[in-house]
């Protein structure tokens, strides 16, 4: 059952939503255990492959160029040390690596070349990789798909109506129409939102809303909640208690039965025991490693001990779906058989360097 129809209509879920927090949780644990194993989730990793610089205004974003936020702008990493990182992510009990780059859409260049030879590469080595790169459209998609994309992520954030009191560069559509160029590809979506940005209950609904009325829901649905950054226009928002959180994540596990509920942004202010809960109400997944992009979390080494403590396992991948097969790509082949030529003719002209011969005076 991917859609819970018994709350397939914004009044009954913002009901659900309200009901009795403990009634909320037991009804959100009784359907996860019915569809997931418990005791298992899913550590993704989250690496920020080009950083900052971003052109859109999104208000709770530090990486907008628009914002001054004193976050350090960094170019488009090599493929080499992103793959080091997901090495090092496999290493410490991930599954899934998830690269973000602060664009607002995707285009065709070398930046964007370099990205599917990531993909390759990763994709390679046995883990499910994730993408998050802004808007794309289906050609774009496709060239991902082939090189062993396993889901796409791109978030709704809120409502359609509160959508426009926190970004005015990109449309709501847009980001649907992105979410279906990743469907039509054969990409499994992974798209969410983000609470505690002044948003009513009505908006957290509504969100959700959107996702029941999609002929497929998402694969996975991160929940994140809003870490203020100085310098944005949220920088002063109270951050949400915990208890919503739970709320949301066990309201989402009800909605979307099969679905992936990550507990993402947010938990550095969260105790181990609040953790516990989110995982009990339903969430199997979440980001590991010091960093979210650019806001903080926990450490690996944080959540192995959580995860002693509970008895809960990492999970391992493509348990929910088949490893995508991947496929060459002419401008990936063209652009290492480039690199191969530089670096025989640097290691040719270094052989060849010019040595003064030796004089014996006698």
């Amino acid at each position: 059952m991917k859609i819970n129809k018994a709350y397939a209509s914004k009044e009954k879920a913002l009901e659900l939503y309200r009901s009795p927090l403990m009634e909320l949780i037991y009804q959100a644990a009784t359907v996860h255990r019915e569809y997931h194993n418990p005791n298992e989730v899913q550590m993704s990793s989250l690496i920020s492959i080009k950083t900052g610089g971003c052109s859109e205004d999104c208000g709770y974003c530090p990486q907008s160029a628009k914002y001054n936020t004193e976050l350090e702008v960094h170019a488009m990493m090599g493929v080499d040390e992103v793959v080091g990182l997901a090495k090092n992510a496999k290493a410490n009990g991930s599954s899934r690596v998830c690269m973000g780059a602060a664009w607002r859409e995707v285009r065709d260049n070398r930046d964007f070349d370099k990205v599917v030879e990531m993909v390759q590469e990763i994709n390679g080595m046995g883990m499910e990789v994730c993408a998050t790169l802004g808007m794309m459209n289906e050609d774009q998609a496709k060239r991902l798909k082939d090189a062993g994309l396993y889901a796409y992520n791109h978030n709704l954030d809120s409502s359609k109506e509160f959508y426009k009191d926190i970004i005015s560069t990109r449309e709501y559509q847009n980001r649907i129409d992105t979410i279906s160029n990743a469907r039509k590809a054969g990409i499994s979506v992974c798209s969410g939102g983000i609470i505690g940005m002044g948003e009513t209950a009505e908006d957290r609904i509504g969100m959700l809303m959107t996702y029941v009325h999609m002929e497929q829901p998402p694969e996975s649905i991160p929940i994140n909640a809003l870490v203020p950054v100085e310098g944005t226009p949220l920088e002063d928002q109270k951050p949400i208690e915990v208890w919503e959180m739970i709320r949301m994540i066990a309201t989402s596990r009800i909605l979307f039965p099969q679905s992936i509920i990550r507990l993402s942004a947010g938990r550095t202010q969260m105790s181990q025991e609040a953790q516990a809960l989110c995982f009990f109400a339903g969430a199997s997944s979440i980001f590991a490693g010091d960093k979210l992009l650019t806001t903080p979390n926990p450490e690996f080494n944080e959540d192995q001990a959580l995860f002693e403590v509970l008895g809960m396992t990492p999970k391992k991948p493509f348990q929910d779906g088949d490893q995508p097969e991947t496929k060459t790509d002419e401008k990936v082949e063209m652009a290492k058989k480039v690199r191969k030529e530089k670096e025989e003719r640097k290691k040719n002209t270094s052989e060849n360097d010019f040595k003064p011969r030796k004089i014996t005076i006698k």
